[in-house]
């Protein structure tokens, strides 16, 4: 059976971040999907817990920032199901307490009525500040990577600001079978920023499921 492809969008933005990368998929003869994280429960792995109910083939999950914390979450709850991983600007660990001290600064922002640059018109700022508390509690997936036996594609760009191209180097020699794409000049969304490179490399990487 042919994977469903399942693009995971990062914060503070929505599934329309990939509408590029789902219209080269589906020109390609692929089977994308594109789901809303928010409103999902209160963690990483309930989302994930959720969207394996709604699908039922295998699974290659792309996840971007954010989504990429919940296509590991799917990796380590159905192993079985999930045959490839591309993690987009995303890392395995969890939060460091600077980190956390700086998600609770933003949520309680965001519960001021602060909006985020970037953030979708439509998307509430009720359910930007949950997802935050999501990633601030979200597991340390690094042993999933680690014993993940499917490819693994890890895209950074050389400018990104939240994750590094030497942390998504040692991300990618961590798996057993992991591969990592830099893309200079683009900064934490490759994808939106770049996206006739990065379509290429995603749709060099999904070929191998083409049959």
């Amino acid at each position: 059976m042919k994977p469903k492809i399942v693009l995971l969008h990062g914060w503070p933005l929505s599934e329309r971040m990939w509408v590029s990368q789902a219209a080269a998929l589906r020109s390609a003869g692929h089977d994308p999907v594109t789901p809303h994280l928010y409103r999902r429960g209160a963690s990483i792995d309930d989302w994930a817990a959720q969207l394996l109910r709604e699908l039922f083939q295998p699974i290659v999950a792309v996840g971007a920032s954010m989504g990429g914390y919940c296509a590991l979450a799917l990796a380590r709850r159905a192993p079985e199901r999930v045959l490839g991983l591309a993690l987009v600007s995303s890392r395995a660990d969890a939060d460091s307490w600077d980190r956390r001290r700086e998600r609770e600064h933003t949520i309680s922002a965001l519960r001021d009525g602060e909006v985020p640059e970037g953030a979708e018109p439509d998307v509430l700022l009720e359910h930007l500040a949950q997802a935050q508390e999501a990633m601030r509690d979200r597991l340390d997936l690094g042993g999933v990577v680690a014993s993940f036996g499917g490819p693994l594609l890890v895209c950074v760009g050389d400018q990104d600001e939240l994750v590094s191209v030497e942390e998504s180097r040692e991300l990618a020699s961590s798996a057993l079978d992991g591969r990592l794409e830099v893309f200079e000049g683009a900064g934490h969304f490759p994808s939106l920023e770049q996206p006739q490179r990065f379509n290429e490399v995603l749709l060099e990487f999904v070929s191998q499921w083409a049959t």
